[in-house]
């Protein structure tokens, strides 16, 4: 027996109209599925806002004093290039414990050079990012091609980049480095113009910041709209760009009317931008989730996961090396202990801002997110006078909270 229900359903509200409590209904309906489609984009940046506004009012405004968020900067600055490269890592499906000791390694060859040598600093950055890029092809070469896994050969290349930095430098700190060199983990980009009593060229670039992403968020809308997906309700993106716009203003008055805005912060800038469009709209970005998400699938739809993998290992080599003058800079010396648990914090930076742990899933927005979660925990605490035993204790659980709630995301999402 059929049943006609025709003449049961509801006429459709004509588009711009209301539609009385069923278009209400819809309206609320696309806003939550937005909201849970875009539950890892959203959820840690809603928590580092939070944990912004904790601390601001538990150390009494100390916090967002320009100087200590120049100082935020600068101290988590290799941590968050570390996580640029390991959030790649973890979307191909791998994992690479051995960049905290590329990084001392890196540090170590560049006071060998600038220091014991004389090599003019440029020339030193050169050859510490190809010698960054050898050990990464390296261990990409046994893992993609021979088989070994990841793990295994990361963790063998922790201990052999520890030992040859014990090596290099004798188990003696070796410094100073140049001061062009130093300005790369101290320096604040020069002032120009007349005075303002603020730095004017910093301003420039906040609101050149502004307005990339603004009309990078409206080109990505327009895009959606056009291939007929459904895209957040116009009040609820306004809100968004409102939001946006106070965060860039609030960060670019606070360097500006500090020093300026650090140099490194700059290459972290370029560094988000570009890995950011590769991962977005280059066939290798797309390659390298396809492999992570489903590696059988890829392999028969024609991507070649070996290249793909030995790539990725091999840049994250040259961002290993990055680091490691970054943080040898920043010190003015390279030290044997240089780089210790920074493979456990740009894992936990990756994993925090939307890595899963079975690969195919993240963002390179998602990785600094997670590195600035951890900075920001990492600051507060110490301005609170926390110690480093119950800073140890907090930082794992929040890992663990991150991890937990992928999981949990997951289940939900499948049933």
């Amino acid at each position: 027996m059929s049943t006609d229900v025709t003449d049961k359903s509801p006429a459709a509200a004509p588009p711009g109209k209301s539609g009385g409590s069923a278009s209400d209904g819809n309206l609320l309906q696309l806003v939550l599925g937005g909201l849970r489609r875009n539950m890892r984009q959203y959820g840690m940046l809603i928590a580092l806002g939070l944990l912004v506004v904790l601390f601001q009012v538990w150390t009494g405004g100390d916090l967002l004093l320009p100087r200590n968020v120049s100082n935020l900067v600068l101290q988590n600055s290799y941590i968050l290039i570390l996580a640029i490269g390991m959030m790649l890592v973890i979307i191909a499906g791998h994992i690479d414990l051995s960049v905290g000791s590329v990084t001392a390694f890196t540090g170590a060859f560049a006071a060998v050079l600038t220091v014991q040598h004389g090599v003019a600093w440029p020339l030193a950055v050169v050859l510490c990012l190809a010698i960054g890029a050898v050990a990464g092809a390296a261990q990409g070469f046994l893992i993609a091609y021979l088989g070994i896994p990841s793990f295994i050969v990361t963790l063998a290349g922790m201990l052999i980049f520890r030992g040859l930095t014990e090596m290099f430098l004798k188990g003696q700190t070796l410094g100073p480095f140049p001061d062009g060199l130093q300005k790369m983990g101290n320096g604040f980009l020069p002032e120009v113009g007349p005075d303002t009593n603020y730095h004017n060229l910093t301003l420039l670039l906040g609101f050149v910041l502004l307005a990339f992403v603004v009309l990078q968020e409206v080109r990505d809308r327009k895009r959606q709209q056009e291939f007929s997906l459904d895209v957040a309700p116009r009040n609820l993106f306004l809100l968004k760009l409102v939001a946006i716009a106070a965060a860039v203003l609030a960060v670019t008055m606070l360097l500006a009317s500090y020093k300026g805005a650090p140099i490194i912060l700059i290459v972290l800038g370029l560094l988000v931008v570009g890995y950011g469009y590769v991962m977005r709209n280059a066939v290798f970005g797309r390659h390298i989730y396809a492999i992570g998400g489903n590696l059988p699938a890829a392999k028969l739809s024609g991507v070649k996961d070996k290249k793909v993998t030995f790539l990725v290992f091999l840049n994250m080599g040259v961002l290993a090396a990055l680091a490691g003058m970054v943080v040898a800079a920043r010190l003015n010396a390279a030290s044997p202990k240089a780089g210790l648990s920074f493979e456990l914090e740009a894992i936990a930076s990756s994993f925090i801002g939307g890595a899963s742990m079975s690969g195919g899933v993240g963002t390179v927005l998602g990785a600094i997110i997670g590195g600035l979660v951890l900075g920001v925990l990492n600051n507060g605490m110490n301005l609170l006078s926390v110690g480093t035993d119950w800073q140890q204790v907090i930082k794992g659980l929040a890992l663990l909270a991150a991890v937990g709630f992928d999981v949990w995301n997951k289940r939900k999402s499948g049933s």
